[in-house]
């Protein structure tokens, strides 16, 4: 995992946020799943940073960078930051919750998107409603209510495997990581806090028209809903792809580094 000490910050209108500025190159850019940061890309962003510019921030509420104070939206911090930075039209790699900011992004700030990679997401306005994925956000609502962060942290990691398989299934090591990430992230905030989170919506009808390539990347072992919706985007786009990484679940790129960075790669070096 990269050093707090190579984080350089930005001042945004509302408090510092930290990302990672490495190698050189055109610019790819890394956002990563909620209530982690940057360092869930610590497989990828050697390998990136050997041929490409990489970027990669700690959204707002997350590891290093400032909580929100009022109301904001990341896909508008992420465009701060860009505009900041003078990279022009980037590539964005998202994970989860970062997939989503990706293609707020692309919705609402096109001009600085290039092309868009999203994996264990697809736009914020898909909603999942199989019993796995409703029984997950029951318990994050009720550990976080009764302000139980071991109970929390448990709902959180189930999510790494996916709906078939446990968590004693995963890497110990990739757990870990995880869940230190995870505890310093909700170590920041308090029970009770305002979520001063302000949504993008009507996302998927403007990334269906964009003429930029998006690819899908997804474990295998993801609930079937999310993996027809990310198939369904790949289909709905001008110039869109889809691939599935067999034998993973939510987090491919820390399951199957090598798997995920080759094809990461590929469709870079085919822009």
């Amino acid at each position: 995992m990269n050093a707090a000490s190579d984080l350089r910050f930005f001042p945004s209108a509302d408090g510092d946020l930290a990302y990672l500025d490495t190698g050189s190159g055109d610019p790819v850019v890394l956002l990563h799943s909620g209530f982690v940061d940057h360092r869930v890309w610590a497989d990828q962003i050697p390998a990136l940073a050997a041929g490409y510019r990489v970027i990669a921030p700690d959204v707002r509420g997350h590891g290093s960078s400032a909580n929100a104070s009022r109301p904001f939206r990341w896909a508008d911090d992420l465009a701060a930051l860009l505009r900041h930075l003078d990279t022009g039209p980037v590539v964005l790699v998202g994970l989860s919750m970062g997939g989503v900011i990706a293609t707020d992004t692309l919705a609402e700030h096109p001009e600085l998107v290039r092309a868009v990679v999203t994996c264990g997401a697809v736009t914020g306005d898909v909603r999942y409603t199989d019993p796995w994925h409703v029984e997950i956000q029951a318990e994050h609502a009720r550990a976080l209510g009764a302000g139980d962060i071991e109970a929390w942290l448990g709902a959180f990691l189930r999510v790494v495997p996916g709906p078939h398989r446990s968590v004693d299934d995963i890497d110990p090591d990739i757990l870990r990581g995880l869940r230190e990430m995870a505890l310093a992230t909700i170590s920041k905030h308090t029970p009770g806090e305002k979520d001063w989170h302000v949504p993008v919506t009507g996302t998927w009808d403007r990334v269906a028209k964009t003429g930029v390539p998006v690819l899908t990347v997804n474990g295998g072992l993801e609930p079937a809903e999310l993996l027809a919706a990310a198939e369904r985007l790949a289909g709905t786009v001008a110039d869109g792809r889809s691939l599935t990484v067999d034998g993973t679940g939510h987090y491919p790129n820390l399951e199957k580094p090598g798997v995920f960075n080759t094809a990461l790669l590929d469709f870079l070096r085919g822009l």
